[in-house]
């Protein structure tokens, strides 16, 4: 089962599958936030993990929900 919170950043992630989402592309959409507030950031970072603890076969080796570090996140399917 996955929080709202969870859920939100997993949608905007599948919506832009195979594109790279900036943290602060992950702000606006989920939290509606324009500026990078550190709270918000480690939120989303806490998310993320969060999520590959469940849907993950390996949430050390992510395979769906990648980093690019210092940048954001992409959203790989399996196609």
């Amino acid at each position: 089962a996955l929080t709202p919170t969870e859920f939100d950043v997993l949608k905007v992630l599948m919506l832009h599958a195979g594109q790279l989402l900036t943290h602060r592309q992950l702000l606006r959409e989920v939290w509606n936030k324009d500026e990078d507030f550190e709270g918000v950031a480690h939120l989303l970072r806490v998310t993320i993990s969060n999520l590959r603890s469940k849907i993950e076969p390996d949430p050390d080796r992510p395979r769906y929900i990648l980093t690019e570090p210092g940048i954001g996140y992409r959203f790989k399917s399996e196609r």
